[in-house]
């Protein structure tokens, strides 16, 4: 594809219609995700050593991936 096929009009267009909001919205959703998830895996590895099992115990058992 060469500079010159690219259609301007299409591009301004696009662009028009992206919002910033909506990239930060984004982001925002995938960092309370990612944040969630790591939330349970430290309640996960703090039920583990309450219970006693070592880390190694506790893969074999299927407690911990």
């Amino acid at each position: 594809m060469s500079i010159n096929s690219i259609d301007h009009d299409e591009m301004t267009e696009i662009t028009d219609k992206w919002d910033i909001q909506d990239e930060v919205e984004s982001q925002r959703q995938t960092k309370t995700v990612k944040s969630a998830e790591a939330r349970r895996r430290i309640e996960a590895l703090k039920e583990i050593r309450e219970s006693g099992l070592t880390l190694e115990e506790a893969k074999e058992l299927g407690i911990w991936h």
